[in-house]
């Protein structure tokens, strides 16, 4: 490996595993709010949130951290305008104080706030557009949760990127192409401690503390706990229970930060903490652990380069991959094994479906879990899935090729009825029919 391409998987580590706390989606909205509104200088008296479906799709039924329980896409600007700080960018809320939320009540109450849909080609495309007297100022994120693309005070332009959907990657994040099963497992081999230690730990620290969370509290519909009252506490249990229980909490509110990948908390616990868990049972070392972790996220980052940050296709799905490539690292694995645990894994649970962020998630990364270890404990026994069988094809970067042109492309139709069924729409007419 050169020193060149082992900068590049430094450089990726350090642009996904950020940390986030609440849903990304609606956290993404309030952020955009918090930098309309700062560069509007002044207590708005109108607001319009443009938003492209998918973002509607994540942020529309999830609760806001630090707002007193409230859900969806108004409460997430409400807080941005009334408390955000825009220079933690994904944790722009976690300083919200409590002498903070009758503010946010007011503005939620008071100030009109429209959302619409975005009229941009975007599959993340969020506008906050905030207008005082004369003046308006304008927020645009596109292809990322904190790509600032426009900034903007009536007439005067504080930033401004070209963007496009095909060049999302190098105006979003840096280049993904070259990651390979390979690669990774050779950077997870050769990695300097002292270069991922701190990233790592951070993730290791963050997302064990509110899978705990999720466990002790009563948070959304407590999957992480009914699988342990269930199932008891074997590993193999435990790896799926915390994960869920880690999006049980984040997914109702909790106000405990997460570490994510790709874009997405659910994604960056669904890597990570099934990992931690068989680590510490089997009382792995430091080093081993984190050498683990890196297989995990970069699997996970690898898989969902294909596939785009937001889909039809549930992102666990691919975290969940990772998770079982992280285990099989652990006890030995190495690029043979691991690319037939990703084959496996792949080949169980591609095509489950992103309804939007909601306590459901917690149910789906306990069975994108369950995938991960059934394929990685299907290759510990000397079973596979073949070329020809459904997507799987020969080779593991083909099989990662081909989950991507499902999920990007096939799902495409799916993602918008999934949409309409959410909005109530007739398919027929586009019209919204009232909720039941």
């Amino acid at each position: 490996m050169t020193e060149e391409l082992y900068q590049k998987y430094l450089q990726v580590l350090r642009e996904e595993l950020i940390p986030a706390m609440g849903c990304t989606e609606p956290i993404a909205i309030a952020y955009a709010a918090a930098l309309a509104v700062k560069v509007l200088g002044t207590k708005p008296e109108k607001a319009v949130v443009r938003a492209s479906a998918n973002i509607i799709k994540n942020a529309k039924s999830v609760n806001v951290p630090n707002t007193g329980g409230k859900k969806g896409i108004e409460a997430a600007a409400a807080a941005g305008i009334a408390a955000g700080d825009p220079d933690r960018e994904l944790e722009v809320l976690a300083g919200v104080r409590e002498d903070q939320l009758p503010e946010i009540d007011r503005v939620l109450a008071e100030l009109p706030i429209s959302v619409v849909r975005s009229e941009k080609p975007y599959i993340f495309d969020i506008q906050v557009e905030l207008t005082a007297g004369e003046h308006q100022a304008k927020a645009e994120l596109a292809g990322g949760h904190t790509n600032v693309v426009l900034l903007q005070k009536d007439e005067e332009i504080y930033v401004y990127k070209e963007y496009s959907e095909n060049s999302a990657v190098s105006s979003a994040s840096s280049d993904r192409d070259f990651l390979s099963v390979e690669g990774i497992v050779e950077f997870a081999d050769r990695a300097e401690l002292r270069d991922v230690q701190e990233v790592l730990q951070r993730q290791i620290d963050c997302n064990m503390a509110i899978a705990e969370e999720g466990i002790s509290g009563k948070w959304g519909a407590r999957i992480g706990a009914t699988l342990l009252r269930a199932y008891g506490e074997e590993v193999h249990n435990k790896a799926k229970s915390y994960a869920a229980a880690g999006s049980d909490a984040r997914m109702s509110g909790c106000e405990l930060p997460v570490v994510i990948n790709s874009g997405s908390g659910n994604q960056g616990m669904t890597a990570s903490v099934p990992v931690i868990v068989y680590a510490r049972e089997m009382k792995a070392s430091e080093e081993l652990l984190f050498r683990s972790l890196l297989v995990a996220n970069l699997v996970t980052i690898h898989l969902k380069t294909g596939i785009g940050k937001l889909s039809a296709y549930c992102g666990a799905t691919s975290a969940g991959c990772g998770a079982g490539a992280g285990i099989c690292y652990l006890h030995g694995g190495k690029t043979h094994e691991i690319a037939h645990t990703i084959v496996n894994a792949l080949a169980i649970n591609s095509g489950m479906i992103c309804d939007g962020a909601k306590p459901s998630c917690a149910a789906k990364i306990a069975s994108a879990v369950e995938a991960g270890l059934l394929g990685w404990q299907m290759q510990r026994g000397g079973t596979e899935f073949f070329d020809g069988e459904g997507i799987v094809t020969k080779g593991v970067e083909n099989t990662i090729r081909n989950v991507g042109l499902l999920a990007r492309l096939g799902m495409a139709e799916t993602d918008r009825e999934i949409l309409r069924i959410m909005m109530k729409e007739e398919p027929e007419r586009g019209i919204i029919k009232p909720c039941d």
